[in-house]
């Protein structure tokens, strides 16, 4: 039996197997590692292909981190994750940080210094390598899947050239996943009956993915500054009985989630959805003379 709660390095195949089904319950779970950011990314894609393609990205660069910091773990430095529970909140910033940033270039590029959402034909789609580089940071977040990978399963590998594997397995049972969970948000949105214009599905993808990466890139910063500041007030948690991992507790991670996707992001939906019906459409270039 596989114990996903508390498991144990029983044999190779099993530590394996259970790396793998750790990474699906962390991509199903409300984790504020991916889900966000999977969400603002995938609605900015505003296709089911392109929705895909971000979640597929993001999970990709996660897991090449959680294999990096897996065969750390395996070399003995599982303490510099586990001993630091500052690092969390670090992370936390520094994922805000790139978000809100991300959010501001989609909207504006380079040359619009100040945001103004009644200018036309200024958003710009999401560069691909925009959500590798969150994988990548988000990657060392710090949590109960974290505690197992580098404490029980990287440890269990029979040598250095395997200490990776745990870490990467994990990073693509969550792909799988989150690179589904992107191609449904761009599915959803691209089949909404009101907009099924394929230019008016693009400007309303680009606002909500926008405003949903500035104002949730703000949440995470100061959520990672709270916990910086008052970790014992950001650590606590009221604990559900579930004895599932992201679900056996709610506290800061779990509002982070609740917070950026329920309620910014489809908040951020129904205004750009209102916004892009009402204005006049985007005018024509000017031919060349």
């Amino acid at each position: 039996m596989i114990n996903l709660w508390a498991p144990q390095a029983t044999s190779l195949g099993l530590v394996l197997l259970t790396a793998f089904l750790l990474g699906i319950v962390h991509g199903i779970t409300p984790d504020e590692h991916t889900w966000p950011i999977t969400f603002s990314y995938a609605i900015g894609g505003y296709s089911t292909r392109r929705g895909l393609r971000a979640g597929l990205i993001f999970s990709l660069a996660f897991t090449v981190q959680r294999a990096m910091a897996s065969e750390l773990a395996y070399l003995g430095l599982a303490r510099v994750f586990v001993g630091n529970p500052g690092l969390g909140y670090a992370v936390y910033v520094a994922v805000g940080g790139v978000m809100a940033w991300a959010g501001w270039s989609m909207a504006h590029g380079k040359a619009l210094p100040f945001y103004h959402p009644h200018i036309r034909d200024q958003w710009r789609d999401p560069r691909p390598w925009m959500p590798a580089v969150h994988g990548f940071i988000a990657g060392w977040g710090f949590g109960a899947f974290a505690i197992i990978i580098y404490t029980v399963l990287a440890p269990a590998m029979p040598s250095a050239a395997w200490g990776w594997v745990p870490g990467a397995l994990f990073g693509l049972g969550t792909t799988v996943v989150q690179a589904a969970a992107g191609a449904g948000f761009g599915y959803w949105l691209s089949r909404r009956k009101k907009i099924a214009d394929p230019e008016t599905v693009r400007r309303i993808g680009l606002r909500t993915a926008s405003r949903t990466l500035q104002l949730g890139g703000l949440v995470f910063v100061a959520g990672g500054v709270f916990g910086l500041l008052f970790p014992s007030l950001a650590s606590r948690a009221i604990d559900t009985g579930l004895r599932i991992h992201n679900l056996h507790t709610i506290g800061l991670p779990f509002a982070l989630v609740v917070g950026v996707v329920l309620v910014i992001g489809l908040t951020s939906l129904r205004r750009a959805v209102r916004e892009t019906l009402a204005a006049p459409p985007p005018s024509p270039p000017c031919p060349k003379p």
